[in-house]
């Protein structure tokens, strides 16, 4: 060996030397970052009001919230408005997630973990967060649930072995380098349009009269009373009938609570039975009157319908004949 190949030789270790110095440091700081994420939020830097439209997707379905105006919509459910107080939680949670683990990850531990995209075929949840001008601003992908395993008592009080999901991998903004294990399962992330659709509705009170007209005209009935508390009675009733009051009180408490399942987005008359309905009538004694239409029965056991409400409101207040002056 003469000198130069001595010399070549050196060089040659210097720089592999280096090289495995640099890649060595650079794990090290991606560790060290890593290290000062855990306990912080995962979205520290993102503003959560200026979100205008989420999108949730899966492999499977979507949903779009929108806001229009001052109103959370849905826009797969034409428009309905959303659950406020849902999509207010959803967004809360997420602006305040904190990095239990930082979790480092290559190309072949991302499809074991969820965090293949939905577009790409994968199984994760992708969330993604819009502006008012429509740009995405911010996205995270949520991969599988972490479980934690017991032998004793689970949280829902139940003994013996028992496991349940105690967080989530996610992903920010598409980054392998973000990947982190957040103490939320997350599990209201679904793309299920009806699972955010506002499902406060009306509610008929002080009921004063109830009418249902059928296709069938041997059907039809009319209840009416004088009172809020008084007996209801059966109109035109025929010599032989009377009011079966146990069923009666099932029609006069039905619309107290009323609920529904989805909002149809399917407006075919024929279709949803619509156009031939069961017509029902009720009208209060504050003047208000619900009118309703109900369609055809689903296969799962649902009926369409539908509700409009009117109301007469009275100008002025008509004050009693003995109200003092300061009570008016």
């Amino acid at each position: 060996m003469n000198k130069n190949q001595l010399t070549l030789i050196v060089i040659l270790g210097l720089v592999i030397g280096g090289a495995g110095l640099y890649v060595m440091r650079n794990r090290q700081s991606s560790y060290t970052n890593r290290d000062q994420q855990m306990g912080e939020k995962l979205l520290k830097d993102y503003d959560i009001n200026s979100v205008a439209t989420l999108r949730i997707q899966n492999s499977s379905n979507q949903v779009n919230l929108a806001k229009v105006g001052d109103t959370w919509t849905v826009v797969e459910r034409n428009g309905y408005p959303a659950n406020f107080g849902s999509l207010k939680d959803f967004l809360s949670k997420h602006w305040d997630l904190k990095i239990t683990k930082a979790v480092r990850v290559g190309p072949s531990r991302l499809a074991p973990l969820q965090l293949v995209p939905p577009d790409k075929n994968g199984s994760g949840t992708l969330v993604e967060f819009k502006d008012s001008s429509g740009k995405t601003t911010k996205t995270l992908l949520l991969g599988a649930q972490h479980v934690r395993e017991s032998s004793g008592e689970s949280p829902m009080g139940m003994g013996g072995d028992s496991s349940w999901p105690d967080g989530r991998y996610v992903m920010v903004d598409g980054r392998t380098e973000s990947v982190a294990l957040v103490s939320d399962p997350l599990s209201q992330a679904e793309a299920r349009a009806q699972n955010w659709i506002g499902k406060d509705w009306f509610k008929a009170e002080k009921l004063k009269a109830i009418s249902v007209v059928s296709t069938n005209a041997t059907n039809d009935f009319k209840l009416t009373r004088e009172s809020e508390t008084g007996t209801w009675k059966l109109v035109d009733a025929k010599p032989g009938e009377e009011l079966d009051s146990g069923k009666s009180s099932s029609v006069t408490s039905a619309m107290s609570y009323p609920s529904f399942n989805d909002v149809a987005t399917n407006d075919a008359p024929a279709e949803t039975g619509l156009d031939k309905p069961l017509r029902a009538t009720i009208e209060t004694f504050d003047n208000f009157t619900y009118a309703f239409k109900i369609g055809n029965k689903t296969a799962d056991d649902n009926y369409f319908f539908q509700v409009a409400v009117t109301a007469t409101i009275p100008k002025e207040r008509t004050a009693p004949a003995d109200e003092k002056a300061e009570d008016k």
